[in-house]
């Protein structure tokens, strides 16, 4: 397992978003800077990436930064975390998550 404090959280953006999603599973943390919710959630995807070691992709995107992709998903609050599987959302939590069950969504995802 790897260490799941300097697990590769992933930076997405409206350029590489449509390309980070396209091919496997992917969970996109949808996010801003001055939601506190959001900043708790952090610790807690570094334990998912790293309990996920690189079988899934575990990314980020900030609301204030690219607005479009989330009003496409229609995302009215956040944070708000969506599971794809090859490039279509599978799984949508809001608010904040327990490790467990995101890992276990995606783990879901990655046996279909």
């Amino acid at each position: 397992m790897a260490d799941t404090q300097d697990a590769a959280i992933e930076t997405t953006s409206t350029d590489t978003f449509e390309q980070d999603i396209a091919e496997g599973v992917a969970i996109v943390d949808f996010w801003a800077e001055w939601c506190g919710p959001c900043q708790m959630m952090l610790p807690r995807l570094q334990q998912v990436a790293g309990q996920l070691d690189g079988r899934a992709r575990v990314m980020k995107l900030n609301v204030d930064d690219d607005p479009e992709i989330a009003q496409n998903f229609r995302i009215m609050s956040i944070p708000t975390i969506l599971v794809f599987k090859d490039g279509k959302p599978v799984e949508q939590f809001v608010g904040v998550q327990e490790v467990d069950a995101l890992v276990a969504a995606v783990e879901k995802h990655l046996a279909a």
